[in-house]
């Protein structure tokens, strides 16, 4: 497919340009099944293929170099996923057990309701 087997592949570069901050980035099989019917539905083929990708990387790519509350990173691995191509979901942080008995989703905004 065109998204992720040439050399220059649209997902092979926003892999490579995450891998620079550190992140593994992954788009899950039917994320990449979802982007190119996207491009079908909006009837321009291969050439949407780049600017629905975009779309979809556009806050994340912002929000990974800074970290902190605001990263969407679990673990330093980022999957794009179906429900995310589909509805143009944000992922959520979800805080790793530190000891806490008490973790729970944070808002892909960072703010908690606290």
């Amino acid at each position: 497919m065109i998204l992720t087997k040439p050399k220059n592949a649209i997902v092979k570069q926003y892999q490579c340009l995450l891998n620079m901050d550190g992140v593994e980035l992954e788009f899950e099989p039917a994320a990449v099944k979802e982007i190119a019917q996207e491009a079908i539905t909006r009837k321009t083929g291969a050439r949407a293929l780049k600017s629905i990708v975009e779309e979809i990387m556009l806050d994340i790519m912002y929000d990974i170099p800074a970290g902190g509350a605001n990263s969407r990173v679990v673990d330093n691995k980022f999957t794009v996923t179906e429900d995310m191509v589909k509805n143009r979901n944000k992922a959520e942080l979800i805080k790793l057990p530190t000891g806490s008995a008490n973790s729970e989703p944070i808002p892909a905004n960072g703010t908690t309701n606290t």
